[in-house]
């Protein structure tokens, strides 16, 4: 089954936006094996919009790949990542054209399907730019779903609809492996922040087979690149990776790898945190902080603290727990964990046996509560065991 786990690979949108080509795929392929990301579980090269000519072939109504950035063609690119090791990954959208303003597959979806199966695609993003307003979002990435399904190989879908339409209400019936639950990213601690922040209560929206895709990592880019913005620093990154691993979000870099540094190489290869990503469980993080609350008509709903000091919990396989600790302000904070608000009271008679997973270090093991001092922007996060 296609997503069992959350997919792991790189996109070449963050960075290199229109400026793809066959060179850089290839750089890129050789990239991913020489630094031991392939060996890590990026196992996915996706090429993203504007890889195309801005018509479709008159005779085929096929979409055809730019000559000029692709002038082997697009079945050559592919079996050169696949020669790598790697799986290949493709870029369309539902509308009428793609958000770049390439051909899109909306009426083409059996005929375009079909293609990427013979170039070798593994993967398929579908971007949701000029959808016309007469067609529902669920129908259109059923079309799609069923296209890829008959075009006689495994393509790993991926909606990229922006959160837009309740799509965590509909999408894991359409077939979909992964879905974008957010809006676009930028490389900024607030567009990080605010996006994994408005994503908590969507978390238990995921499981194997379809997860929720908090957007490509920005990780090692720095304020340069096609979405380069404000720029981050390291500490921003640590924090974001730790957040995608914990929130189960698919891991796709979008960073230059080719002039990754060794720091940052460090930290997206980290076995610790991508253990926590790829549980083969698939259980949301939660935030210790929420609560349910009956309102003044008595409806029900879930209510999360507007503190940007904040504590994650997930339950993982093989009776093993993680928790991060989070300080999205821009402050030093005291951050408090209780470990009954996760389900563990003191009179149990457990505590949790916790692991540094930044350094692997113990810290033996806590109860009832802990309290760590976070600076602005950082995190602790810990992979841990109950004990008595």
């Amino acid at each position: 089954m296609l997503a069992k786990t959350p997919p792991m690979g790189f996109n070449t949108w963050n960075t290199f936006g229109e400026e793809i080509n066959d060179t850089v795929i290839r750089e890129t392929a050789d990239a991913m094996v020489k630094t031991g990301l392939r060996d890590a579980g990026y196992e996915y090269l996706v090429i993203d919009d504007c890889w195309s000519e801005k018509e479709r072939d008159p005779k085929t109504g096929k979409i055809v790949p730019s000559r000029k950035k692709f002038p082997k063609g697009m079945k050559s690119v592919s079996d050169y990542v696949h020669s790598q090791g790697l799986k290949f990954g493709m870029y369309s959208c539902a509308g009428t054209r793609t958000c770049a303003d390439y051909p899109s597959s909306y009426g083409h979806e059996f005929l375009d399907a079909k293609t990427f199966a013979e170039y070798g695609a593994d993967y398929l993003k579908y971007d949701y730019c000029y959808k016309p307003a007469h067609y529902d979002g669920d129908i259109m990435y059923r079309r799609m779903s069923l296209a890829l399904k008959a075009s006689g190989r495994d393509i790993l879908f991926s909606a990229c609809n922006w959160g837009c339409d309740d799509v965590h209400n509909w999408i894991r019936s359409t077939g979909v492996h992964i879905y974008r639950s957010t809006g676009d990213i930028n490389d900024s601690f607030p567009s990080m922040r605010d996006i994994a922040l408005s994503q908590v209560l969507n978390l238990p929206y995921a499981a194997p087979g379809c997860y929720n895709d908090i957007d490509m990592l920005t990780i090692g880019m720095y304020g340069k690149g096609n979405v380069g913005s404000s720029g981050c620093n390291d500490t921003d990154y640590k924090t974001q990776f730790a957040l995608w691993c914990m929130f189960a979000s698919p891991l796709m870099l979008g960073g230059d790898i080719r002039t990754f540094s060794n720091k940052t190489l460090k930290l997206v290869t980290n076995k610790r945190l991508i253990r926590i990503n790829q549980d083969i469980e698939g259980r949301p993080a939660f935030d210790v902080s929420m609560r349910t609350e009956k309102n003044a008509d008595g409806e029900i709903k879930t209510v999360v603290s507007n503190d940007l000091a904040k504590v994650y919990f997930r339950v993982l396989s093989d009776n093993e727990f993680a928790v991060l600790f989070v300080n999205f302000d821009e402050r030093e904070r005291e951050i408090c964990f209780y470990m009954t608000d996760a389900g563990l009271p003191i009179e149990s008679g457990y505590g949790l046996k916790m692991t540094d997973v930044f350094n692997g270090r113990s810290i033996g093991v806590k109860k009832e509560y802990m309290s760590r001092r976070i600076a602005p922007h950082d995190c602790e996060c810990y992979i841990c065991k109950l004990s008595k």
